[in-house]
């Protein structure tokens, strides 16, 4: 058994108690008020019995605006608490999502200065270079504009743009990421146009596959298909991976929401994949459903 356990549970516990003070300290509060409001309520019946009805009315309003007032406050404070978490495991994923591409980097240049290479082998090492430069710019470019949607700062300049050439482009550079076999397999009906934020749109379309690639097994196939009927564009993102449960896909756009326990999470990520895509495809009237693949993973199905 681990000598550091014990630690590890004392440790765990008090960081529980600060984040639940200010809730006891509350509860407190409220108890103690409501005792105060019910014992000066006693005390003035029975010194004046003959005002009970309006005593009691009184005291029946004032309760009711007190306990909802509590019960607001309460809401309020343990949706800062949740925030706080959330804000702080965003925080840390980010450090790991930075910190990983930036090691390799680190690696490989080094390796390419120290070693004799063949040119071949510096020319590969430089490949993986690029690759992990690219994962780096996709997460600041998700930052940045998670960022300028939620303070409304962002204008979304639209244009027509072939959505089937978008689609097609950002699915052949992911695919170098994630398994030397063809796991990313695209249908895209050709010249399929509509007019949008190419920027924000491109955004969605990385998202849907990263997401489909973090929670699927290695080398599983991923589908991805674009094709158009009734006069809509739709675009289906499949995987074969853990799958979400009907609790969660309600709130899997929300902001550094991720699916899972923070505690038993292996998949990287910052929760801010899905709310980018959520807020993008708002603004240009798509909509977005959540459905189970068969017999394992997750589709998502964009309309446009």
């Amino acid at each position: 058994m681990d000598n550091n356990q014990p630690k590890k549970f004392i440790l765990i516990a008090e960081h529980a108690f600060k984040m639940r003070k200010p809730l006891v300290i509350l509860n407190f509060l409220i108890i103690y008020a409501f005792a105060q409001v019910v014992w000066w309520g006693v005390l003035l019946l029975k010194a004046e019995p003959q005002r009970m009805a309006m005593i009691l009315g009184e005291a029946a309003v004032f309760l009711m605006i007190f306990l909802v007032g509590a019960y607001k406050l309460h809401q309020s404070l343990n949706k800062e608490r949740k925030l706080h978490t959330q804000q702080k495991n965003f925080l840390l994923s980010v450090t790991h999502e930075l910190k990983s591409p930036l090691a390799s980097i680190k690696l490989y240049l080094q390796t390419i200065l120290k070693r004799n290479l063949e040119v071949h082998q510096q020319q590969s090492f430089i490949q993986n270079s690029l690759k992990d430069i690219e994962r780096l710019d996709d997460l600041v470019e998700n930052m940045l504009l998670a960022t300028k949607i939620d303070n409304k700062s962002y204008s979304f300049p639209k244009e027509i743009l072939n959505f089937s050439d978008l689609v097609e482009k950002i699915t052949e550079r992911l695919q170098v990421h994630v398994c030397n076999t063809q796991v990313i397999v695209a249908e895209v009906q050709k010249d399929l146009s509509l007019t949008g934020d190419k920027f924000a749109l491109s955004s969605v379309i990385t998202n849907l596959i990263e997401n489909a690639i973090k929670y699927s097994p290695s080398c599983s196939e991923i589908k991805v298909k674009l094709d158009s009927y009734n006069g809509q564009i739709h675009l289906e993102v499949a995987d074969k991976g853990i799958g979400i449960s009907d609790l969660e896909k309600s709130r899997i756009f929300e902001k550094f929401y991720r699916v899972g326990s923070e505690d038993t999470r292996k998949t990287k990520g910052t929760g801010l994949g899905l709310f980018i895509v959520k807020q993008v495809l708002d603004k240009h009237q798509a909509q977005i459903k959540v459905k189970n693949n068969q017999p394992s993973g997750t589709v998502f199905e964009v309309i446009f």
